[in-house]
C-alpha cells in the first residue's frame, strides 16, 4: 500500500470507529477495512489491521515511556521536548518526533480513540483512553509552536499504605494514624498541588475500609482504583458536539447519595458538587472523603468556601455545614527532590468569628509524625482507634 493509500485508508478506518462506537480491537479494525473495500488475504487483513491499530490506538514514540510501570505522567510540549515523571520529579527523556505535525497526529488519533473531536474548531480535549490513561492536549496557535500532550497513566493496580510507607510518603508509623482515621470513619479530604499524589494515597486509603462497606466514587474522570471488592463506579461525561448530553459531578454526588453509599467518595472537589456534598456529609454520611487542589491545608476553607459560595450557598451557612461535615485534612507536598510525602494533618475548628478553620495536629518528620496543638483533638476524634490492636501512637515532639 503506498503511503497515500496508507492515510485515506487510516483517516477512513478512524472515522468508521467513532460513528460506529466499537472498540478499536484487531478483529474491529479488520471489519474496518473490509467495509472500505480492502480485498485481502487473512494474514494480509491481520498485518494490516495490526499496523492500523497501532496507528489508532499506539502511542507511536511514547509507547516505551507508558509501558514503564514506573511512569506516571507523559508530557509533550514540543517534537524534541519529551518529559516523564517517575515519582522524582519530570525528567527530559530522549524520545523525540520528526516534527510538530507528527505530535499533533497523534494527538488527534488519541481524540479519535476517546470518542472526541481535535481540530482547529476544537483545539483542546480532555478524556479518557480505553485503558483509563487521561488524555490532555491542546493544538496550535491556542499552544505556541507545538501541539502540547498530556497523558496521565492510571495503573491496574492501586498501592497499599504499606507501599506507601516503604516510599516515603508515610512517615515511619504514620501509617497507624491514617488506619485509625478510616477505622473512626471521620470525613477528610486530601489537599495539596498537581502532581503530589492525592488519587494514589486517597485510592490506598479506600482499600482499608471494612469490606461489608459500599464504596460509591463520583469522579469526572476515572481514576481511583481502590482495591476493595464493593465499589460502585459513577463518571461524568462531557457534552456532545450538539451540546447536550453533559453530566457533571454535581450529579453523579446526587445520584450517589440515592445508592446507598456506606462512604461517598468525590474523586476532586472543585466546583458546585461541593454543596451536594457538604449536605451528604451533614445527614449520616459519615467516612465520606475526596481530593482538593490547595497550596496549603490551613488554606483549604478559603478554597471550599470559594466554591460554595460560587454555588450560590453564602458564607456563614458554607462554614456551618463545613464545621459539621468535615474532620480532617490531609496534606501532600512534593520536596525539592521530586519525592511526594504527607507534609502535615490539620483537624477543623471555628476561630471567635464563627468560621471554620484548620489546625495543625501533625506534620511531617523523618523518624514519625510530630505532634503540633491540634494532637489532643486529632486523637479524641479517633475515638480510640489508636489503641486497637496497634498500641498508642508514638509520634515524635
Amino acid at each position: 500500500m503506498s503511503g497515500v493509500l496508507d492515510d485515506r485508508l487510516l483517516d477512513g478506518v478512524r472515522q468508521w470507529l467513532v460513528e460506529s462506537g466499537a472498540e478499536p480491537t484487531p478483529a474491529r479494525v479488520a471489519q474496518a477495512l473490509r467495509e472500505r473495500g480492502r480485498v485481502l488475504g487473512d494474514a494480509e487483513v491481520l498485518g494490516a489491521a495490526e499496523r492500523l491499530r497501532s496507528e489508532l490506538v499506539g502511542s507511536g514514540p511514547l509507547e516505551p515511556l507508558l509501558a514503564d510501570p514506573s511512569v506516571t505522567d507523559v508530557l509533550v510540549s514540543a517534537p524534541d521536548r519529551v518529559w516523564v515523571d517517575r515519582g522524582g520529579g519530570l525528567e527530559l527523556t530522549g524520545i523525540s518526533f520528526p516534527d510538530a505535525a507528527a505530535v499533533r497526529r497523534l494527538a488527534q488519533r488519541l481524540a479519535a480513540v476517546a470518542g472526541r473531536r481535535l481540530d482547529d474548531a476544537r483545539p483542546w480535549v480532555d478524556a479518557r483512553l480505553p485503558d483509563g490513561t487521561r488524555l490532555h492536549a491542546v493544538l496550535p496557535p491556542v499552544a505556541v509552536g507545538s501541539t502540547c500532550l498530556s497523558l496521565r497513566v492510571v495503573r491496574p493496580r492501586a498501592f497499599t499504605l504499606d507501599e506507601l510507607a516503604a516510599a516515603g510518603t508515610v512517615p515511619p508509623g504514620g501509617d497507624r494514624v491514617l488506619r485509625a482515621l478510616i477505622r473512626s470513619r471521620l470525613s477528610y479530604v486530601i489537599s495539596g498541588g498537581t502532581g503530589t499524589g492525592k488519587t494514589t494515597l486517597l485510592s490506598a486509603l479506600l482499600g482499608l475500609v471494612d469490606p461489608g462497606e459500599r464504596i460509591v466514587l463520583a469522579e469526572d474522570s476515572t481514576e481511583l482504583r481502590p482495591d476493595h471488592p464493593h465499589v460502585v463506579r459513577l463518571e461524568g461525561r462531557s457534552a456532545n458536539q450538539e451540546g447536550v448530553g453533559l453530566v457533571e459531578l454535581q450529579d453523579l454526588v446526587r445520584q450517589a447519595l440515592r445508592m446507598r453509599p456506606d462512604r461517598l467518595v468525590v474523586g476532586e472537589v472543585r466546583g458546585p458538587e461541593v454543596v451536594s456534598l457538604l449536605a451528604a456529609l451533614n445527614t449520616g454520611h459519615e467516612g465520606g472523603c475526596g481530593t482538593l487542589h490547595a497550596n496549603a491545608a490551613g488554606q483549604v476553607p478559603a478554597r471550599l468556601e470559594a466554591l460554595g459560595t460560587a454555588a450560590g450557598l453564602d458564607r456563614a451557612a458554607l462554614h456551618s455545614q463545613l464545621a459539621a461535615a468535615l474532620s480532617v485534612v490531609l496534606h501532600l507536598v512534593r520536596d525539592r527532590d521530586g519525592r511526594r510525602r504527607i507534609a502535615e494533618i490539620h483537624v477543623l475548628e471555628r476561630d471567635a468569628s464563627g468560621l471554620v478553620v484548620t489546625v495543625p495536629a501533625l506534620r511531617w518528620g523523618a523518624e514519625a509524625f510530630v505532634y503540633e496543638r491540634g494532637w489532643e483533638r486529632l486523637r479524641g476524634l479517633l475515638r480510640g482507634e489508636l489503641r486497637e490492636g496497634s498500641g498508642s501512637y508514638d509520634g515524635g515532639r
